[in-house]
């Protein structure tokens, strides 16, 4: 049965953080407000995904600096980091792409949420989840406000711990005829990056006051890891994380060679699938502050000597897997070669690079090692999708025009996958996938190493394993 609706509070300034609702209540049966935008899916807004991105503000602060989960806990943020420092590790959960846009879609929303809410409470103190980060595509289908209480807020009500995010495309992409004041972003914006310790309206009922990141791209600093967050604009594909319109000029040389040709004029190399080759073009309504702001946070990583983990998350996935020679060959979503192209030239240029870079966005799983040859060293790099965390789960290949493609296999060598890159890059391996469950991932780092763990969670049946690679800090070598 569904739960009785209890009127909306009022939403006075609280004097700290709320995470849950203190006693745990029962799932829902049903949404609230049952979304209805799959009509607004016509042929002129499926041409819009393609071509319409958004602006967005300057982070707050200065593009080198940090927002703390010490800060974002509040009064109790010392009581949490010394936890941490006494375990001499920091667990955090990750989700990508977690909303339902029908309701066919909204038990396995439920499922991923129950998940993580449940090891949480069932984790010893010792590796407890100190946040969840979620990786993008909270509000289907295009971010509006009343849908953010079914979505978001219902589902992690019981989540005793900060949410962080970047926003996806469903997030931030406008839909014609959107009110002024309405828009997807400016909703995330009052939901994440709030200036006062607050209900928004769209918590309903609930207490989950909202967080109060710097900006929809952010760094967040824990013990023992730095989350980068960088928001990949409102496209279906690729991600745009700049104009694309100027090259830093001390990176001018490498970045054209991996983009293949002049801006405006030439092709992106094949890779990120082999499945697209659009012609590159400018986006002079993306301001270019993403750039200054990677570069200064890489900066800070060098001249700081940091010795935690860093990883890089952005919601669409530099690579996502397609046949090689195979027009279409991917499923619903490829990769983003350009924006890898500006990522890894601006950590060319600084000389540092992450251990780990994490996206949503596929519907699905998969884990990728890139080997680099960076700063004389051997380096193997996961890049991580995790974009089945209640959606939907999409096949890594289309079939939709033809005979069914086999599955890869484990460890598949997909360098073809890796054209023309800025970095010395000398391999791509798909390890492993799934499309078929969804899942989230757990995450441990410590001074040593970080372990990120795919957990799946079956329709049906007992769970398979988790997928799980441990790098280590020290040497990017990953295992």
């Amino acid at each position: 049965m569904p739960r009785k609706t209890v009127a909306r509070v009022s939403r006075p300034l609280f004097a700290e953080p709320t995470f849950a609702e203190g006693i745990p209540t029962p799932d829902p049966s049903e949404f609230d407000v049952t979304p209805d935008d799959s009509g607004d899916y016509t042929n002129q807004v499926k041409a819009l995904l393609k071509t319409e991105v958004v602006s967005f503000p300057r982070a707050e602060g200065d593009p080198g600096g940090l927002y703390s989960l010490q800060a974002a806990c509040g009064p109790h943020g010392d009581d949490v980091i010394k936890a941490i420092s006494v375990a001499k590790s920091i667990t955090f959960h990750m989700v990508g792409d977690s909303g339902a846009s029908a309701t066919k879609n909204f038990l396995g929303m439920i499922h991923v949420s129950d998940a993580v809410t449940n090891d949480f409470h069932t984790s010893n103190p010792a590796n407890r989840p100190a946040f969840l980060y979620h990786l993008g595509d909270l509000v289907y289908n295009f971010g509006e406000s009343n849908y953010y209480y079914d979505q978001f807020y219902d589902p992690y009500r019981n989540y005793p711990a900060p949410i962080f995010a970047i926003p996806g495309n469903h997030d931030s992409f406008i839909l014609p005829g959107t009110p002024k004041g309405s828009e997807p972003l400016t909703i995330f914006q009052r939901n994440f990056c709030a200036t006062e310790l607050a209900v928004t309206k769209e918590a309903g009922s609930l207490h989950r006051t909202a967080m109060m990141q710097p900006g929809v791209y952010f760094t967040l600093d824990a013990p023992f890891v730095r989350i980068i967050g960088l928001f990949s604009n409102a496209l279906e594909d690729p991600g745009v994380i700049s104009s694309q319109a100027t090259e830093p000029t001390s990176m001018a040389k490498s970045y054209a060679a991996a983009v293949g040709a002049k801006k405006g004029k030439g092709k992106l190399p094949k890779g990120g699938g082999g499945t697209k080759n659009p012609s590159i073009k400018t986006w002079p309504a993306v301001p270019d502050y993403q750039l200054a702001f990677l570069t200064d946070q890489l900066q800070n990583i060098k001249t700081s000597k940091y010795h935690g983990a860093v990883i890089l998350a952005v919601h669409h996935p530099p690579f996502s897997y397609g046949i090689e020679g195979k027009v279409s060959s991917g499923a619903k979503h490829y990769g983003s070669p350009l924006m890898l192209a500006e990522i890894d030239a601006i950590c060319n240029e600084v000389g540092v690079y992450p251990h780990a870079i994490i996206s949503g966005h596929a519907h699905n799983y998969q884990r990728f090692t890139r080997k680099l040859k960076f700063g004389g060293q051997n380096y193997s790099v996961p890049f991580i999708i995790c974009g089945d965390s209640g959606h939907n789960i999409d096949p890594l290949v289309d079939s939709h025009y033809g005979p069914k493609p086999p599955e890869p296999r484990d460890n598949l060598d997909v360098s073809y996958m890796d054209t023309n890159p800025v970095v010395q890059s000398t391999g791509l391996t798909l390890n492993r996938h799934d499309q078929t469950n969804y899942g989230y991932l757990k995450c441990s780092a410590s001074t040593s190493s970080i372990t990120i763990a795919f957990n799946a969670i079956p329709k049906k049946g007992p769970a398979p394993p988790p997928d799980t690679v441990t790098v280590n800090i020290a040497d990017h070598t990953c295992a």
